[in-house]
């Protein structure tokens, strides 16, 4: 049977630990309440604006406060990628 050729072993490098990684700290307890907050306001705003119950739309929906139901929503997820 054929012998292979010894192969010359690659040269160790010295180990470095990896750097020490920063705890973040937790959020605050009244920040899951906020976000969920900023939500549900976002929910009723859309509905009442539906419903034809908010000020100054004459019982027909208005796109404003759709769009500002929406952006509490919205808010409210972004404000929910920084809980820890």
């Amino acid at each position: 049977m054929p012998k292979s050729k010894n192969r010359p072993k690659p040269k160790r490098r010295p180990y470095v630990p990896p750097p020490k990684v920063k705890k973040r700290k937790a959020s605050p307890r009244w920040y899951p309440y906020f976000v969920l907050g900023l939500m549900f306001l976002g929910v009723v705003i859309i509905v009442l604006n539906y419903m034809g119950l908010v000020p100054g739309t004459g019982g027909a929906a208005v796109s404003l406060y759709l769009w500002v139901g929406l952006g509490l929503i919205a808010a409210g997820f972004i404000a929910a990628t920084g809980w820890r």
